[in-house]
């Protein structure tokens, strides 16, 4: 049984947000088409990361808690993981950005982004020799950047606040990964290539890189769902 655990923290984490997809004044069942696609375009990225971080070192797997199948090197349930975590959060967005008025006035919005994007900048650059922190903060500002400025997406704010609600389930869910509640933790981290600043057990750069991956599927999401709207 122990070597389901992580296979069941997917499970556990996309079922409930499933099962409400198909209610009557929710319906998210009718965006699963571009959820896949969006989650597919972003997994990509994030897999091939998680693949070379994971040749590299910088994480490993305790196959105690695997089923033992690998693709690229990766644990099956690693490859799941980019896309149970995000349909539970762009499940939250949709519901919460459906039922409530979120949107920040431009201003603040501007001034957050521009404030994180430099932060981000300066965390990366500053911790240029631990390659887990240099690169997520990094990316993390770039990405900032590209959403805000070159695509002009006017919603980072609401998503911001929103994974802000987000985060008690992130880490629970996390924790688990990092090894809360068990003798040992699913997924272990290098010392030398992050920071070693840990909520709970959770690197903080887990925060940062979690992020950045639900603002990618925010965005290719909002677009395949408009592309589908506008064929129907």
């Amino acid at each position: 049984m122990q070597s389901y655990t992580y296979l069941l923290i997917n499970f556990l984490t996309v079922i409930v947000c499933f099962i409400f997809s198909f209610h009557e004044k929710i319906k998210f069942y009718r965006h699963f088409g571009a959820f896949i696609k969006a989650s597919f375009c972003v997994a990509l990225v994030f897999i091939a990361w998680d693949a070379w971080f994971t040749e590299r070192g910088v994480w490993w797997f305790n196959d105690n808690y695997l089923l033992g199948i690998r693709i690229f090197g990766l644990p099956i349930e690693e490859i799941l993981f980019f896309f149970c975590i995000p349909f539970a959060c762009i499940f939250t967005y949709f519901c919460l950005d459906k039922f409530f008025t979120l949107n920040w006035k431009p201003l603040p919005e501007k001034i957050f982004v521009i404030t994180s994007i430099i932060s981000a900048l300066l965390i990366g650059i500053y911790y240029h020799d631990r390659i887990y922190t240099c690169i997520t903060f990094i990316t993390t500002a770039c990405s900032l950047f590209i959403l805000y400025f070159v695509l002009k997406e006017r919603w980072i704010g609401k998503a911001s606040l929103i994974y802000l609600i987000l985060m008690p389930g992130f880490l629970m869910v996390n924790g688990v990964l990092t090894g809360t509640g068990l003798e040992s933790p699913i997924v272990n981290y290098n010392i030398n290539d992050f920071i070693g600043i840990r909520i709970l057990t959770i690197p903080i750069e887990d925060t940062v890189y979690g992020y950045e991956m639900i603002l990618w599927n925010i965005c290719l999401f909002q677009r395949f769902k408009k592309v589908e709207q506008s064929e129907a």
